[in-house]
């Protein structure tokens, strides 16, 4: 087994294709397929499941990669100290719900950690494709939230994926409004106070279920909604339409600004944020550092709406 073999097998799982990680790696598509063949026979395991659609990381191999990322980063952090080379390209991905304080941890991790090269994705997408992420291993970690409402659906459909789910905080249910809404000037609001109101959602496409809804209360009926796919337009709309979306509470001024605001939501509901990971993988250097400023932020978010 040599080091580039182990940096070739990490690149094919980033990039979940085989094409896409030799075009990054400036080697032939067969050069690659030849070493992670080569690597599979010498391990005696199948690394990657092949199909008629791609590949997938096999049960094995979920479990190697994190034996496979130690080795590298220690590996690289050797040749740092007493070769004095310069820095590798360092590997992160995350896949989250929209949420303004999982992006503002990935850029206090940047500022603070990104070095010379890099190679770091951030998806906000839908619940379902987050855990079709973190379970293929293309996401490290995933942040979703659970309710009482879906809590029993998503731990277990977590557990038959594979994945462990780790509380980050919890939270009681806000509204999100623009500044000029009529509602920011309340100190609190009822369901009822919104019925005249837009309600903004993000859409799940084909896994349209309530269980994999970002915002709860998603089964009760609403006059006027509206489904988004990304949150700088569901802040839009909040503005443009006096609509308002339920939340954490959390919300980031640096990124946002102060158009936006939360109002506590008078229901008994509490939303539990946490972070999702493959059982078989350990974590890397990136993705612990990345955490500790999740964690560091939300402190911080949280004394302030208390």
């Amino acid at each position: 087994m040599k080091l580039h073999q182990l940096r070739y097998f990490i690149e094919v799982v980033m990039c979940g294709s085989i094409n896409e990680a030799a075009r990054r790696l400036y080697i032939s598509q067969p050069t690659l397929s030849k070493a992670i063949k080569e690597l599979e026979k010498e391990l005696g395991i199948t690394i990657f499941t092949r199909t008629s659609t791609g590949i997938t990381l096999s049960s094995d191999g979920a479990e190697f990669l994190g034996y496979a990322r130690q080795v590298v980063e220690q590996a690289d952090l050797l040749e740092r100290r007493y070769f004095n080379t310069t820095p590798s390209q360092q590997l992160f991905s995350i896949s989250t719900q929209h949420y303004a304080f999982a992006v503002n941890a990935f850029v206090e991790m940047i500022k603070k950690y990104g070095e010379d090269k890099y190679q770091f994705t951030m998806r906000e997408t839908r619940t379902y494709e987050i855990i079709e992420d973190v379970k293929n291993l293309r996401s490290e970690i995933g942040i979703l939230y659970i309710s009482s409402f879906n809590q029993k659906v998503m731990l277990q459909l977590l557990k038959e994926q594979g994945l462990d789910f780790h509380v980050l905080f919890t939270a009681k249910p806000h509204i999100f409004v623009s500044s000029q809404n009529p509602l920011a000037k309340k100190s609190s609001v009822s369901l009822e106070d919104l019925e005249d109101y837009p309600r903004l959602n993000f859409e799940q496409g084909e896994f349209n279920s309530f269980y994999y809804s970002e915002e709860i209360f998603s089964t009760i009926p609403s006059k006027k909604s509206i489904q988004v796919s990304d949150r700088a337009t569901l802040f839009n709309l909040l503005i443009g339409l006096n609509g308002y979306t339920i939340s954490t509470g959390i919300l980031s001024s640096d990124l946002n600004g102060s158009d936006i605001i939360p109002v506590p939501l008078e229901e008994g509901e509490i939303i539990t944020v946490g972070w999702v990971v493959h059982k078989k993988t350990q974590l890397s250097r990136m993705a612990k550092l990345y955490l500790d400023e999740l964690k560091a932020l939300i402190d911080v978010y949280l004394s302030e709406i208390d």
